[in-house]
């Protein structure tokens, strides 16, 4: 008898951290974002990094057309938001428009096995003062969306010299 066992790495603190994000979320009143309220809404992961010249955030957003994703800056705020849509369509049902025209010859099959994750999505930032707003960029490449923030350029400290009367 073979027994075949999956093994998982246990992380209670990244799941605690997760159960926080999610309470936090619901106070500040961003129930799209929280599965448990928006019925299986989710959040793309984010990475932000920094730079001398800017602030870059990328987040992953595989599945959603650039056009359906909506970046805002309000009062110093920097919100994106979009929608990814759950659409199965199996192949061999495609070419069968003419014996299924209620459904545009699409067939709904019941999934096996659906691990990914659909619904509306919000993520907001507060950006820092040294952020130059009306230079914020955004771009779509392979499923990332790249959203680039530069910074006010700094005025660097000088010394000023002290002139004698004499």
């Amino acid at each position: 008898m073979e027994v075949i066992m999956a093994i998982q790495r246990y992380q209670p603190s990244s799941l605690l951290q997760q159960f926080n994000d999610e309470i936090n979320r619901m106070f500040l009143g961003e129930t799209d974002a929280v599965p448990a309220v928006a019925g299986g809404s989710w959040r793309p992961a984010i990475d932000i990094h920094e730079s001398d010249q800017a602030y870059l955030i990328e987040a992953e957003v595989p599945g959603i057309e650039p056009k359906d994703i909506e970046i805002t800056l309000r009062n110093g705020v920097l919100t994106m938001s979009g929608e990814r849509v759950y659409q199965h369509d199996t192949l061999e049902h495609a070419d069968k428009s003419a014996e299924n025209s209620q459904t545009n010859g699409r067939s709904r099959e019941p999934a096996r096995l659906v691990e990914r994750r659909y619904g509306r999505f919000v993520r907001r930032f507060t950006l820092p003062d040294t952020a130059d707003e009306d230079a914020i960029e955004a771009r779509a490449e392979n499923g990332v969306l790249k959203v680039t923030v530069p910074k006010k350029p700094q005025t660097q400290p000088r010394r000023i010299e002290v002139v004698s009367d004499q």
